[in-house]
């Protein structure tokens, strides 16, 4: 039955956006069920995100799939989830801070399964009791959470023939699934019927672009082999794991090379030994890893070595919380290693712009000779979402590494050229060999304790990150006003909604989402905030520390506050927009 036919569906107000969490134990096929939601909505023309959600276990245990669709782009989850559907409710009150519902959200629940747990009931949400379990019995091989699918996609108003295309296409390599799964979803749909009217989505506008369903990892990857990246080494950490396992089939494509190093110390050094071979190489990482790579990255900077780390930041410090997102790597990323060592600091600000950024990061280390920390995070890189076909933006790429000639006379590795950039020699070319260690060296790459060489090397190392033209991908500036939010990373979805809407209600402030992190822009950042009188700093970490470190590198305008959190909670649009409302009235 189509979604207009549903009973009482004519009084049911629509929407342009709706958000929706299923969730359930290990082994319920939650998290499979919310991937074919996610892309019955692509199927049917909506924009949406996927994220996920997990106890304190690595593997197994309670999980939460949590659906956002709608009608325009989006780049977070909203305030409030209007179902919460559950396959069982054991252990799953642990994401009760996750998943806030309001009185006029739907639970859905099997009766034959405990009560929904009170951190969920105590907001007066109505709920749907559904048997699922034994509905599914009554199919052969039928599962739960199909019979979930179909009921939550028609309670919505998915239309059929996208959910049918979801379940076929995940199931394209399981043929016997196939047909007692469109049958689960089938009965699911048939039992929403007799459901009270849930809010229903608007009908999806016709488009004509290419759309991508893609998650930050995924895209991270993408961008990487673009950018040139033939040579990955990595040894698997959560959130990062994705990235690896993506690029491993993609850089065979290309006739690149993934390698599993035993460790973060091993998978580091193998990168920086590929670049030195000549290949644009690359690691990935969490906190964890990253710390155990700082004295490796500080040879790279010595050594004026090209080569990589994305940081799929999580919850810290040490183990922490693997599978929450956090900003708190943001230190040590630009201030971690030891001795004066400049490098590059990136931050992508939305699961689209992972491919950017990460492709502009690795032709920045190969111009530039020198290591890019690319600070990704578990919501960034483990959402998945239906977008826009990134754009491409060749303007801000500049050239390929400046390479040695063979037999090239008098030839200084470190050569102390105006911009800082000498040309690098590949192993096996003759006639212009050279030292390149952890050990400070004059021109020719000799090591040297003269504190002549150790100044001018430093210099040099400077100069060339210092004098580069970064082009306008320094970062997103958004918007018009005396007030400004300055923000990076994940947070910039969050900030995007809730100064849309505080723009249509009269709230005029602007937007800077960096993406350059280090080495900082002070001109630019200047120019961006002419006319301000006040700023505030929002981030997803306990010390505040973008706002120190906006504070250390550059002259901000009047009045400046701090907004942060850590994780393993995100901000919403909401709280965010009245924030800025109460700011701005301050």
């Amino acid at each position: 039955m189509p979604e207009t036919e549903r009973p009482g569906a004519g009084n049911v107000p629509r929407h342009s956006s709706i958000s929706v969490a299923l969730v359930g134990s290990g082994g319920a096929g939650v998290m499979t069920a919310g991937n074919m939601l996610l892309e019955a909505a692509a199927h049917a023309g909506f924009y949406a995100i996927m994220t996920r959600s997990s106890g304190p276990q690595i593997r197994g245990g309670e999980a939460a799939a949590m659906v956002r669709i709608a009608r325009d782009p989006i780049e977070c989850m909203a305030d409030s989830f209007d179902v919460l559907a559950a396959v069982d409710w054991e252990n799953v009150q642990r994401f009760g801070a996750e998943i806030p519902l309001t009185a006029g959200s739907l639970i859905v629940s099997d009766p034959d399964q405990s009560e929904p747990p009170e951190v969920f009931a105590r907001c007066g949400a109505r709920v749907a009791m559904v048997p699922l379990k034994k509905m599914a019995k009554d199919i052969p091989d039928g599962r739960p959470n199909m019979l979930l699918l179909g009921f939550v996609a028609a309670l919505v108003g998915l239309p059929d023939d996208a959910v049918a295309q979801a379940v076929g296409k995940a199931l394209a390599k399981r043929p016997a699934a196939l047909a007692p799964s469109l049958a689960a979803v089938a009965a699911g749909r048939d039992a929403s019927m007799s459901c009270p009217p849930c809010r229903m989505l608007e009908p999806a506008p016709s488009h004509s672009t290419r759309r991508w369903l893609i998650t930050g990892n995924e895209a991270a990857g993408y961008g990487a082999i673009k950018g040139g990246v033939r040579f990955v080494a990595a040894y698997p950490i959560t959130p990062a794991t994705e990235l690896l396992e993506w690029m491993s089939p993609a850089l065979a494509e290309v006739g690149g090379t993934l390698v599993q190093a035993e460790d973060e110390l091993a998978s580091i050094n193998m990168a920086i030994g590929g670049s030195y071979g000549g290949v644009p190489s690359l690691t990935a990482t969490s906190g964890p890893g990253l710390a155990l790579m700082v004295e490796s990255l500080g040879l790279a900077v010595a050594s004026e070595t090209p080569v990589v780390v994305v940081d799929v930041m999580r919850v810290g410090p040490s183990t922490g919380i693997p599978t929450k997102s956090e900003q708190g790597d943001l230190n040590i990323a630009i201030y971690g290693l030891h001795g004066d060592a400049p490098h590059l600091v990136l931050a992508p600000n939305s699961v689209a712009d992972c491919l950017r950024t990460t492709e502009w990061a690795v032709r920045l280390a190969e111009a530039l000779q020198t290591p890019a920390i690319v600070l990704s995070d578990q919501f960034l890189g483990q959402t998945r979402a239906v977008i826009d076909r990134p754009v491409d933006t060749p303007s801000d790429k500049p050239g390929p590494r400046l390479v040695a000639e063979a037999n090239q006379p008098g030839y200084r590795r470190y050569a102390l050229t105006p911009d800082g950039v000498s040309p690098m020699a590949i192993p096996g070319a003759a006639g212009v060999a050279y030292t390149a260690d952890g050990l400070e060296h004059g021109e020719r790459g000799t090591p040297s304790s003269q504190g002549v060489d150790h100044l001018a090397q430093l210099d040099k190392r400077l100069r060339k990150l210092e004098q580069f033209e970064y082009g306008s991908s320094w970062a997103d500036v958004e918007g018009d006003g005396d007030l400004a939010v300055i923000t990076f990373g994940s947070c910039t979805g969050v900030l995007r909604e809730a100064l849309a809407q505080a723009r249509s209600e009269g709230l005029r402030a602007r937007l800077v989402s960096l993406r350059l992190l280090s080495p900082a822009q002070p001109a630019r950042l200047a120019a961006a905030l002419e006319g301000v009188r006040r700023v505030l700093v929002i981030e997803q970490n306990h010390a505040g520390q973008l706002f120190r470190h906006l504070r250390a590198e550059y002259d901000l305008p009047g009045d400046v506050t701090s907004l942060h959190r850590p994780g393993a909670m995100q901000f919403n649009p909401g709280e965010i927009h009245r924030r800025l409302v109460e700011w701005s009235n301050e």
